[in-house]
């Protein structure tokens, strides 16, 4: 069973997301920002991470800098799961490394189908 970070401080949004991917049998580890993201990252190893930008204490930017810097998270695939929905953010999303973009609102079979592309490999 793949073990999908959760990083989303919204917690309606947190329960939502979490809940769409436990029904399609992912384990689901939430953090409640980019800061305990990081902690968490240090410890485990998810498969992938879903990660929103605007946030306390650090942004999904930085967050996703970080986890494609470091040498032990710079293969967990990344998807960016904001309501920052320009065409500017798509592009600075991927530009920070992100190997995804999906703007809030979303259809739930879209967030599923890119996780299960990204798994894939």
């Amino acid at each position: 069973m793949s073990e999908v970070l959760l990083v989303e401080d919204s917690s309606s949004q947190r329960e939502m997301i979490s809940g769409i991917l436990r029904d399609n049998g992912w384990k689901v580890t939430v953090a409640c920002d980019g800061v305990e993201a990081l902690e968490h990252l240090q410890k485990f190893s998810p498969d992938l991470v879903v990660l929103d930008i605007v946030m306390p204490r650090m942004n999904g930017y930085e967050v996703c800098r970080r986890i494609k810097s470091d040498p032990k998270t710079k293969n967990v695939p990344v998807i960016m799961c904001s309501s920052k929905g320009e065409e500017f953010d798509r592009y600075w999303g991927m530009r920070q490394g992100a190997d995804a973009y999906i703007a809030k609102p979303f259809q739930p079979v879209e967030l599923v189908g890119t996780i299960k592309q990204l798994l894939r490999g």
